[in-house]
């Protein structure tokens, strides 16, 4: 059945009403004749539209009038119809004609570049790498090597544990894997000391294995061997061993910052001016004839390109310059207007440097002629010991 529909689509069919007292009948007759009627609806009780092929509707008409039918054309689809009604739009074939060869054309090349999976590198940085060894966009595809580019990005990319290029329609997929950043670890087996990742003052010393250098108080530089990897014992004399241990220590960080006594500072007042433009590959089209109206302004630009369907680009990008306007604001800050402002800052960068625990807090505010400088101090409590290996 569905064939036959199909079929006479393209061969062209016609939507029909039917009028009568007999239409059943009027249907019985078509099917036994081979005249085939699809989605038949009752509108009336005398009235009933159908489907009907364009070649069988001559004959329907004669079987209409053996029973007193009345058969009305309500509509005519299908291909034959359909070049029928445009065969007089030479134009427009031409243009469509025009626009499949283009389409085509187009799907040759590489139009578009996406990168996925790089969450700690930079992914513009592989997508130019990727186009200084020949994946650009314009690219002809049959022409691209994509091992070769992958080849070369992973010599020169340390940070990288797998890289792969894809190509679907027009666009090149650049699939990244990062590379885990590998502590360097001392095998248990090894001799090795324990050292001071950092320089500070002792506070507390753990020592499970090892021979301990140094004593509560004493201050120490980074380096510095805390535990050292060997024992010596009455009978059994100096041997080596895998030191192991906790050494805490007082660390001291601080951080400034300079807090202008007057401060200009650009403010938006809410008023926005957009522009638009339309980029064909390299050439670009400028919608609008001047700059923006707003005497001081700050724009963010934002690209759409053209995909037809699913990683199926064109060469075709529509830009939108949107321009916030704004003004400049003069703020006067007073001491504890930088006390305030200084300390919030500092101790957000303070924060994410520190992995210990917190004992004291010292914040400092010293008076210049054009600013204030803001100086905030934390004492911290950390384990600094960290293992390294003897070598002989």
């Amino acid at each position: 059945m569905w064939f036959k529909i199909l079929s006479n689509y393209i061969k062209g069919y016609i939507k029909i009403e039917i009028e009568g007292y007999y239409i059943e009948r009027f249907i019985n007759t078509c099917m036994k004749n081979g005249i085939f009627l699809w989605g038949i609806t009752r509108k009336k009780g005398s009235i009933v539209q159908a489907k009907i092929g364009a070649s069988d509707f001559k004959d329907a008409l004669s079987v209409a009038r053996e029973h007193s039918c009345i058969i009305k054309i309500k509509a005519k689809r299908g291909v034959p119809f359909l070049i029928k009604r445009y065969k007089k739009r030479k134009i427009f074939f031409i243009l469509l004609f025009v626009l499949i060869i283009m389409i085509f054309l187009l799907s040759r090349f590489i139009w578009n570049i996406d990168i996925e999976g790089s969450e700690n590198v930079n992914g513009e940085e592989i997508i130019n790498m990727a186009k200084d060894n020949g994946l650009k966009i314009g690219t002809f595809k049959s022409k691209l090597n994509t091992e070769e580019i992958i080849n070369k990005i992973r010599m020169n990319r340390d940070d990288l544990a797998w890289i792969g290029i894809e190509v679907k329609g027009t666009n090149a997929i650049i699939r990244v894997v990062e590379a885990e950043e590998k502590p360097d670890i001392v095998d248990e087996n090894s001799f090795s000391n324990i050292v001071a990742s950092k320089d500070g003052v002792i506070t507390s010393i753990s020592a499970q294995n090892g021979t301990v250098m140094v004593e509560k108080g004493d201050e120490v530089k980074k380096g510095d061997v805390l535990i050292a990897g060997w024992m010596e014992g009455k009978y059994t004399g100096k041997y080596y061993v895998n030191s192991n241990g906790e050494v805490k220590a007082k660390i001291i960080y601080s951080q400034n910052e300079k807090i202008y006594k007057k401060e200009t500072k650009k403010q938006k007042t809410g008023n926005i001016n957009k522009k638009y433009a339309i980029k064909i590959n390299n050439f670009k089209i400028n919608f609008y004839k001047k700059l923006s109206k707003f005497e001081k302004y700050d724009t963010i630009v934002s690209n759409k390109k053209v995909e037809l369907f699913s990683n199926f680009y064109l060469p075709i990008e529509f830009i939108k310059y949107t321009n916030y306007e704004e003004i400049e604001v003069t703020e006067e800050h007073t001491e504890e207007d930088a006390k305030r402002i200084g300390t919030a800052d500092l101790e957000e960068k303070l924060d994410s440097m520190i992995s210990g625990e917190v004992v004291d807090k010292q914040t400092e505010v010293t008076e210049n002629d054009r600013y204030y400088d803001v100086k905030v101090t934390y004492t911290v409590i950390e384990n600094i010991g960290t293992k390294e290996k003897i070598n002989f």
